[in-house]
């Protein structure tokens, strides 16, 4: 998928795109689209009249007709290849993800057995074995076990992931292959229900449902259509009283040009350009409705650890309490940390080779290493000579010290508390009944990270960071990541009571998670951002799936989603401006004759009725395929209110959807001129 960023067409795609365009003018599939059913409709009439011209009594406008006819086919046609184009990009991920999901075989566990079938007799509750160099023959759950799997084929990421049993990151995916080790897993869909048949057919632009704002766009689309054929019908009697002879072709050319065919024809193309890209970056969205939820979007709730922050807390300094030097402190912590293999404890080695410290490092020789625990807290060594080297939280490591018979440093509260001030960590260590000092844990802000939230604030979207910390910890990060509000010491409860909270103020809200714990806010918001490493009780909560998972990557599915609501107004602005110039070039064109006084509403001085007709409908057949790179990219988004946008656009597509059409009808119509 990946791959497929690089480019938006290939040739392969407009091809197909060209084919498709043709096959589209199936009556049926035209009654979809209301607006481009009545040019279809008038195309089909003016075809009865060039091939029954006696019967219409047209034997004398041939040439005409047959211009009339051309110039809506391919108005038809560019409608159709708009929607085709934007479908085929969609297609062509999807065959690119069937490739993944070829017949497979899976080691189903049958009682104490394995027996190898085909992955399409897996049902929900089945148990399989996938061993290195084999491929994951469905969605599932890492039951036992863990391994290295590689991912590539569904997020484009060349990295490998590690799986586990039980925690956050033992969901797996059918269409993934086990690069190490031996996992069990029982699967979680059955067929045609997994994650790859969703995003197969999710993909697929033409099975695409229509999102309420499209609908509720179709419709005024539709009325306009009705109010025009009426008004377009009844100009027959008008003319008829004013002695005034107008044919068939001139009414369907002006209907044609009056409803909104430039719209009509683009509207389900920036629909599906727009969830299109959504999958280029690696984001599967349930339904069109949670994109377009995502753009109107008022408050978003982050998580602290690696949206806001990378998440890893390293060493960055060794802090001495009741006058412990630097060294001994340093010294202690290395030897607290020499067998400690978590991220923490290699970066206080890693630390203290950075300050150029040392430390004697026989005296862990032989020593015994004590895990952290969730009970204790703490973790280190007991030396061979009896003594004992803890690492931990500081009130863990002052009960611990205290119940030997120790005492506290008069400031290694103040120490301590410092450290939460600035939003990192502190963890004390101490030797027997003695604590000699603090490590400096701290978890980095994101750079950028301050420009982003400025960007939301900028869209008018406020930012909640939901964080586990202490509220000093919280306060800092969030005031150095400048977040607008936060929620220090968050649990899964105080996450769906914010989302409720801003929601009764009519607010739509975002979050993203990938634990189970994150399911139920995940379901509560208006836009729900999973994981793909997370569980599948996080995937099956929210309505988008972040492939790469990648918190932070809500920020840009915002963007879109403003993006393609935006595209649309923005078109059917410019499409309904633009039927202003049709008007003064078709209807002075249609009457000038019988009433001469209105040669005044000839602003464009068109050269003759003919050529005005032609000029219009010409143009209003060229403008779609010209607006659609507009379409499929979207307009040009950049972060600002709501009312400077709609100025900004009212001014780039309202005005210029009027400006433009006067100076292309009057082009063509020099040239349609000369050559009738």
């Amino acid at each position: 998928m990946s791959n497929q960023r690089k480019s938006m067409l290939t040739s392969a795609i407009v091809n197909r795109a060209i084919r498709d365009s043709l096959i589209k003018l199936n009556p049926i599939g035209m009654m979809k689209n209301p607006v481009m059913f009545v040019t279809y409709a008038g195309t089909f009439v003016v075809l009865l009249m060039i091939l029954f011209p006696g019967y219409f009594k047209a034997t004398d406008d041939f040439g005409f007709n047959m211009t009339v006819f051309f110039i809506l086919l391919f108005t038809l046609l560019f409608a159709n290849f708009a929607e085709a184009l934007a479908e085929g990009r969609g297609k062509a991920q999807a065959d690119t993800l069937k490739k993944t999901k070829k017949e497979t075989t899976a080691n189903k566990m049958v009682g104490g057995a394995i027996k190898v079938v085909p992955s399409t007799e897996l049902r929900k509750g089945d148990t399989v074995v996938v061993s290195q160099g084999e491929m994951i023959p469905g969605d599932g759950e890492v039951i036992e076990g863990l391994a290295s799997v590689d991912e590539s084929a569904i997020t484009g990421e060349s990295a490998p992931v590690i799986k586990e049993a039980g925690g956050d990151f033992s969901s797996v995916t059918g269409g993934t292959r086990v690069v190490s080790d031996r996992i069990v897993v029982r699967i979680s869909t059955d067929p045609g229900e997994s994650f790859l048949d969703r995003m197969i057919s999710l993909v697929e632009g033409a099975k695409r449902q229509k999102t309420p704002n499209e609908l509720a766009l179709n419709t005024l689309l539709t009325s306009l259509t009705l109010i025009f054929l009426i008004v377009v019908v009844t100009l027959g009697p008008i003319a008829g009283y004013l002695n005034v002879e107008l044919k068939v072709p001139v009414l369907i050319a002006l209907l044609v040009c009056l409803i909104p065919t430039t719209i009509g024809g683009l509207l389900s193309a920036i629909g599906i350009a727009g969830m299109d890209r959504v999958t280029q970056f690696n984001v599967l969205a349930v339904s069109g409705k949670a994109v377009e939820a995502a753009g109107d979007i008022n408050t978003m709730i982050l998580d602290k650890t690696g949206t806001i922050t990378y998440g890893n807390r390293m060493a960055s300094e060794f802090i001495p309490t009741g006058g412990v030097s630097l060294e001994t402190v340093a010294e202690w912590a290395a030897v607290s940390s020499v067998h400690d293999e978590t991220p923490e404890g290699r970066s206080v080695i890693e630390l203290m080779k950075k300050q150029s410290l040392r430390y004697d490092e026989s005296i862990a020789d032989g020593a015994e290493f004590i895990e952290f625990k969730a009970e204790t807290r703490m973790s280190g060594v007991d030396l061979k000579d009896g003594r004992k080297v803890r690492k931990g939280a500081v009130d863990a490591v002052k009960k611990w010290v205290a119940a030997q018979g120790g005492t506290i440093p008069a400031d290694l509260d103040a120490r301590s508390d410092s450290i939460a001030r600035e939003g990192g960590t502190p963890l004390a260590v101490a030797v027997g009944n003695r604590i000699f000092g603090l490590i400096y844990l701290k978890d980095t802000v994101k750079p950028g990270m301050r420009e982003r939230f400025d960007q939301l604030r900028q869209m008018g979207i406020k930012t909640i960071m939901c964080t586990g910390d202490n509220p000093l910890t919280a306060a800092t990060i969030a005031r150095e990541a400048g977040v607008d509000d936060f929620i220090a010491e968050s649990k899964p409860e105080d996450k769906i009571a914010v989302i409720r909270r801003e929601q009764a103020e009519g607010k739509l809200v975002a979050m993203t998670g990938d634990g189970t714990n994150d399911a139920p806010a995940l379901a509560q918001a208006d836009v729900g951002l999973a994981m793909n490493s997370g569980t599948v009780a996080a995937k099956e909560a929210a309505n988008m799936v972040d492939l790469d998972s990648d918190p932070s990557k809500i920020i840009e599915v915002v963007s879109i989603g403003k993006q393609l609501l935006m595209t649309r107004g923005a078109l059917t602005t410019f499409s309904i401006a633009n039927d202003i110039a049709k008007y003064f070039a078709i209807i002075p064109a249609m009457f000038i004759l019988a009433i001469p006084e209105m040669k005044v509403l000839n602003v464009m001085g068109l050269g003759s009725p003919e050529s005005a007709i032609l000029s219009a409908l010409i143009f209003n057949a060229i403008i779609i395929p010209l607006l659609i790179p507009i379409a499929m990219k979207g307009v040009a988004y950049k972060p600002m209110s709501a009312s400077r946008l709609l100025r900004r656009n009212l001014v780039i597509y309202g005005l210029g959807g009027v400006i433009v059409p006067f100076i292309g009808i009057k082009l063509i119509d020099l040239i349609v001129h000369l050559w009738i």
